[in-house]
């Protein structure tokens, strides 16, 4: 069974950092594309990241490109996003996703405020 665990949410003030990750299990962790989406209040469900299975190629969102990284290890499958120069409007739930299957866990909490 395909088990996603986010974890490393919380709050932080405006220009914070945060680092996420997300612990997979139940598949072959080390050929399969990986995702990060969020759901804020403002625009719904929103792609973040991708990062290829090897972890050599990855792709942002424009609202996070240069702030944010994805990156994995693929000896822990795990995933990672670490999240710099966070704004308030980053606020929101992050998933990490497995797209092959369309599968998320059950997200992480963060919220960006003074």
């Amino acid at each position: 069974e395909v088990q996603l665990v986010e974890s490393g949410g919380g709050l932080v003030q405006p220009g914070g950092s945060l680092r996420l990750s997300c612990a997979a299990s139940g598949f072959t962790f080390s050929t399969n594309v990986m995702r990060w989406v969020r759901q804020t209040p403002g625009k719904g469900l929103e792609w973040v990241s991708d990062i290829n299975s090897g972890g050599t190629s990855t792709s942002y969102a424009d609202s996070v490109k240069g702030r944010f990284t994805i990156s994995r290890d693929n000896a822990k499958n795990t995933l990672y996003l670490q999240m710099n120069s966070l704004k308030p409007e980053d606020t929101g739930v992050y998933y990490c996703v497995l797209p092959q299957y369309n599968r998320r866990g059950q997200g992480t909490q963060v919220t960006v405020s003074s």
